[in-house]
């Protein structure tokens, strides 16, 4: 109980810093707003060749975003624990004697409720735009954006805490952020690829990710790529949760 109680009170804290400062939540939900409106339409017409995945523009390209959101939307909150740790917030948590994963499991928390709110946001916007969803295959969708979001959220922290700086951290996350968005089939499905970039795409984990949303979202929800995908996210949490743990543990010494 008590560390539950401890990863509440981190989590009511970031949750009162994000009320008191909303334009981040805003932000975030702009870019995948504007890949549907910008690039929904050009995708209907990517649906009539041959080599498109089973479903409408909509079942293939919302999930696609989802899944985008759930990544793109956590990996940066790293920036904002490296201010708190110039600013010796990171170090006065540190003497308490909070649990080290309370400390940043309240964070993950609160950064996953964000991914999820979001998600819900960019649904609703497709849903009136034209996708057709049942309620559960919604709750589904932003599950595994929930699930996501914790991972890279963790992930996030343990790499900006290592390296403390806003110079290394930025270039890190764009050097995995562009192989992610290529070679998943976010924006595009890969079976629109080339053999070779279709054999190079199955060693990237979320492609197996969205592939498996994408199933649920044609109401596929038992089918093994949906298993798939949903397994390397839980996978995706434990390694951010014990590397996110392993670094709040390491400033201590």
């Amino acid at each position: 109980m008590r560390y539950f109680n401890e990863t509440i009170v981190v989590f009511q804290r970031q949750l009162r810093l994000s009320l008191a400062n909303p334009t981040w939540m805003a932000i975030s939900i702009l870019q995948p707003i504007l890949y549907l409106t910008l690039f929904g339409p050009l995708l209907q017409q990517v649906a009539m060749t041959p080599d498109f995945p089973a479903g409408d523009a909509w079942t293939v390209f919302v999930p696609g975003l989802l899944v985008q959101l759930g990544i793109f939307g956590a990996s940066f909150v790293g920036f904002a624990i490296i201010a708190e740790w110039r600013s010796g917030v990171i170090d006065r948590m540190l003497v308490t004697p909070a649990s080290r994963w309370s400390l940043i499991g309240g964070r993950v928390l609160h950064d996953t409720l964000m991914v999820m709110v979001q998600g819900a946001i960019l649904v609703a916007a497709a849903t009136l735009m034209g996708l057709r969803a049942p309620l559960n295959v919604i709750v589904l969708g932003l599950l595994l954006v929930g699930l996501l979001g914790a991972a890279f959220s963790a992930i996030s922290y343990g790499a900006a805490l290592s390296l403390k700086s806003e110079n290394a951290f930025a270039p890190l996350i764009n050097m995995f952020a562009l192989p992610i968005l290529l070679l998943s089939g976010i924006l595009l499905p890969m079976t629109l690829a080339p053999g070779w970039l279709q054999i190079a795409s199955d060693f990237n984990p979320i492609k197996h990710v969205v592939d498996g949303l994408r199933s649920v979202y044609r109401g596929d929800i038992l089918a093994p790529e949906t298993l798939i995908g949903f397994s390397i996210a839980i996978v995706f949490v434990l390694i951010g949760a014990w590397f996110g743990a392993r670094v709040f543990k390491a400033q201590t010494k």
